[in-house]
């Protein structure tokens, strides 16, 4: 299935928002029992390495990649580029074994899953700002 250039930036925005509302949702449900100043400074600091070093780049690289394309109509899942897939895969994969086999104690997923998932979240919402920034300037939606 094609869809136009720039659905491609509102498919990432729906994809990484919809994981990044999932994770939260894990993390901010555990995170109850170990509500704490120095937890709540650890999922800030998470936050903060995911978004700068990860998927602000990541959300930077893709719509600069999705605003060259040539072609009017593009493959649905243009929207990420292989390596992409594979990271998102690796982090699914990586999560529910992490839960699934109890490898991580409740208060380390209550952290880490509320900083990542706050930043994919993030991340997700950047893709819709550049979506709906491509629409008001009147690009090829």
């Amino acid at each position: 299935m094609k869809v136009k250039r720039n659905t491609l930036l509102l498919l990432a925005c729906l994809v990484w928002s919809a994981a990044g509302f999932n994770i939260l949702r894990i993390g901010l449900l555990a995170y109850p029992a170990y509500l704490t100043t120095l937890n709540c400074l650890l999922s800030a600091l998470v936050f903060s390495v995911f978004q700068k070093f990860i998927f602000g780049k990541l959300v930077k690289k893709h719509t600069a990649r999705i605003n060259v394309y040539s072609e009017e109509r593009l493959f649905f899942l243009k929207f990420f580029d292989k390596k992409a897939f594979i990271i998102m895969a690796v982090m699914m994969t990586g999560g529910i074994g992490l839960r699934a086999g109890k490898l991580a104690p409740e208060e380390f997923i209550a952290v880490f899953y509320t900083g990542l998932g706050a930043s994919l979240l993030l991340a997700g919402l950047l893709f819709g700002r550049n979506y709906v920034r491509a629409v008001l300037s009147g690009a090829t939606v």
